[in-house]
C-alpha cells in the first residue's frame, strides 16, 4: 500500500486580496472566544500573506519582534495589534452585541 504524501496547510498562501484577509480576520474574531493570542496568530497569518518585511517597515517594528508577537504563543500589546492592523490596511469597528 502506498503512503499518501501530505503537505502542511498554510492559510497565508490562500489570503490573496484585502477582502479575503478581512473576511479571515472577521471569522477569527468570531471564533476567538476572548483568546487574544488566537487573534494575534490570525494577524500573523495575514501579515505573512502580505509580506512580513513590508508589515515590519509599515509598523516600525522589527520582523523578529513581529514574528514573536504574532506567533499565537503570547498576547501582544494592544498598540502592536493596532499598528499591525493599520499596516495591513484593515480597520477595526465595533457594533452593539446582543443583550
Amino acid at each position: 500500500m502506498r503512503k499518501t504524501a501530505t503537505t502542511r496547510y498554510d492559510v497565508a498562501e490562500h489570503l490573496r486580496t484585502p477582502k479575503e484577509m478581512a473576511a479571515y480576520l472577521q471569522a477569527c474574531l468570531e471564533e476567538a472566544d476572548g483568546d487574544a493570542a488566537f487573534i494575534a496568530k490570525a494577524l500573523g497569518d495575514i501579515a505573512r500573506a502580505k509580506g512580513m518585511s513590508q508589515v515590519a517597515r509599515d509598523t516600525g517594528l522589527s520582523r523578529e519582534s513581529l514574528y514573536k508577537a504574532l506567533s499565537g504563543e503570547r498576547s501582544p500589546d494592544f498598540d502592536t495589534i493596532l499598528k499591525v492592523i493599520g499596516a495591513l490596511g484593515l480597520k477595526l469597528h465595533a457594533e452593539a452585541g446582543r443583550g
